[in-house]
């Protein structure tokens, strides 16, 4: 099937103009890509509006008046994130655009493009979706303003949002609308969000702090942004309502996750797997994801740092191996595979399992083996600080797929890159036979881990496995090698800066690289985005779990002394590391023995 429709002459008045931040890109690795064809597929008809001038309205006049409405993305990634580095610097390339061109979608692209199409066509439906809006649903610390700012639904003045994964919520609407159902009266559908003046008839919400009790800059207002955030954080399966000036925003229960035939069907349509002909230079961002298979949705890990548990859920939905299989052999067909599977996996590449439902509490309730993975009601975390006792690991059915991938003909290597829960792996009784298939079948060289601190107190923060469960995956994974007759390593990505981290943490983690002689590569800076809980901690500087007060390193200096100190070994770190051993009282670490980060000063030699 060719691409969807991109320029007037193709089409005039479609039931839907989808308004994407990033070029189009005909791939299910994109959520415009997956909406519109799951919305073809259903009879509707789509136009693309791939980057458009918004300085202006001509380009959102491009198609006319669409019958049903416009749904607008920010793209895959969201816009601020896109533009700019933790420390507020421009990125200078943006994968998402044709050739990585900079400057192709705006600020808050989906704010813009909303009110660019309102200015337009008065009273034309806008749905919000993606990730910028799915995040952005209710009132959120923004890290760029630093500031709170109100529901995106009423900065965009658009009707709804469709949060998390959208493919259900989507076929709702657009057949409410077919039917002649204004979109001021669509309350009433799981996975979206909306605006009213009266939540008299909504069946028993849970009514949060105002917007101005918790957009007060004190320490008052700081604590009621967090009681509003942790309150959002455990109960995601009830109707939530956020009181603004003369209006509500009420934000409906999820939708219900896909089944596994659906989840089939979905990566089944016909996808052309490619950027639109019209980008001369292509698309940066679909050469990883080409000839990569995601396998799975939702992940419950639980990484406080991480948006997945807002936007995917802690249910894990898995593709059947037939799908997964079909995908990889239509591989073969194209001219430009070389035999090499980038990846098969998705949040977490090792939860994936078609048919065992990995809690047994979820069992016992009665939900079935069709039922998703983790009851999203329950408030005990999956796998931190242990692996709950009703967390059923299983790795057998991943194997046998991956197995079964490899034996594939023009086939020549599957690798893993999507990362995995070392921490869930060790939970498998049957943990040995997994790793050494995937050291000798599925890594190349190097495994990416993410233990990403060491001090047990800001593990806790990140709510991420202890050192020691670390360790422990180390051991065994050094012994798969061994047997296999491997050299490999495991590459641990670390984080700088989180919620939590003191100098000392800093400090304590230097010293465990030093002690075991690690030279990490891959270091990122907290980021602070809508929708973690670590965002919430940064903002309030209170654990919302608790209350109580919790540091944070906010400054530049503490940010780059944290940073320097993980990368203590480069040259140019070295004066920044120095004047942080000193002012921690920790002057034992300069020096010529074993245990020293860095040498004294020449200067202070000679004297």
């Amino acid at each position: 099937m060719p691409f969807l429709p991109v320029f007037a002459h193709e089409i005039q008045s479609p039931d839907f103009v989808l308004v994407t931040g990033d070029a189009y890109v005909d791939h299910p690795s994109f959520g415009a890509a997956i909406i519109s064809r799951v919305l073809v597929s259903r009879g509707f008809s789509v136009a693309i509006l791939a980057q458009p001038d918004w300085r202006t309205t001509a380009d959102f006049t491009r198609f006319g008046q669409p019958r049903l409405g416009f749904l607008v993305t920010g793209g895959n990634i969201d816009s601020m994130v896109n533009h700019y580095t933790v420390a507020l610097h421009k990125r200078k390339r943006d994968a998402y655009s044709p050739g990585g061109a900079t400057g192709l979608r705006p600020n808050r692209a989906s704010i813009v493009y909303s009110n660019k199409i309102r200015e337009a066509y008065k009273d034309a439906p806008i749905i919000l979706g993606g990730i910028e809006a799915s995040l952005r649903r209710l009132a959120h610390y923004d890290f760029w303003d630093n500031a709170v700012r109100r529901s995106i639904l009423l900065d965009a003045a658009a009707d709804l949002i469709v949060y998390g994964m959208g493919e259900r919520a989507i076929v709702e609407i657009a057949e409410a609308l077919d039917s002649g159902i204004s979109i001021k009266d669509l309350t009433f559908i799981p996975g979206t969000v909306f605006k009213t003046r009266d939540i008299s008839f909504v069946e028993k919400p849970l009514v949060l702090p105002n917007f101005k009790a918790i957009n007060e800059p004190t320490a008052a207002g700081k604590k009621a942004f967090a009681q509003s955030f942790i309150r959002q954080y455990t109960s995601q399966g009830k109707i939530l309502a956020e009181e603004y000036p003369n209006i509500f925003v009420v934000q409906n229960i999820p939708a219900a996750p896909l089944s596994q035939s659906e989840l089939d069907a979905v990566y089944a349509l016909p996808f052309m797997r490619e950027a639109h002909v019209m980008y001369e230079n292509g698309v940066p961002a679909i050469e990883e994801v080409k000839f990569s298979i995601t396998a799975t949705r939702g992940c419950f890990g639980g990484c406080h740092f991480c948006a997945l548990n807002f936007h995917q859920g802690k249910n894990v939905q898995s593709r059947s191996h037939k799908s997964v299989l079909r995908e990889a052999e239509s591989f073969t067909h194209d001219a430009e595979f070389k035999g090499y599977i980038h990846d098969v996996g998705g949040p977490t590449a090792n939860f994936y399992n078609q048919g065992h439902v990995p809690c047994a509490k979820h069992s016992r309730e009665g939900r079935g083996q069709s039922a998703p993975a983790i009851a999203e009601n329950c408030q005990r975390n999956c796998l931190v600080p242990a692996p709950c006792p009703n967390l059923r690991a299983d790795h057998s059915d991943y194997l046998r797929l991956l197995r079964d991938l490899r034996e594939i003909p023009g086939v020549k290597k599957v690798f893993i890159r999507s990362g995995i829960r070392y921490d869930y792996l060790m939970h498998d009784p049957r943990a040995n036979e997994f790793l050494r298939d995937m050291c000798e079948h599925h890594i190349s060289g190097r495994l990416k881990v993410a233990p990403e601190h060491v001090s047990p107190k800001v593990l806790h923060a990140m709510n991420k496995p202890s050192l020691e469960t670390y360790e422990k995956f180390t051991k065994k994974f050094a012994v798969a090698n061994r047997e296999t007759g491997k050299q490999q390593f495991d590459v641990p990505y670390l984080m700088s800066s989180h919620p939590g981290s003191t100098l000392d943490d800093a400090i304590a983690l230097a010293e465990y690289l030093h002690r075991e002689n690690m030279r990490p590569e891959q270091v990122q800076d907290f980021y602070p985005t809508p929708g973690t809980l670590s965002t919430c901690m940064y903002y309030t500087e209170l654990d919302p779990r608790t209350g109580k007060r919790i540091f944070v390193p906010k400054s530049a200096h503490q940010k780059a002394t944290q940073r320097a100190l993980i990368q203590y070994r480069n040259p140019a770190n070295r004066e920044i590391v120095k004047n942080a051993l000193i002012r921690a009282g920790r002057k034992d670490l300069i020096g010529f023995h074993p245990r020293a980060l860095i040498r004294p000063d020449k200067r202070a030699m000679r004297g």
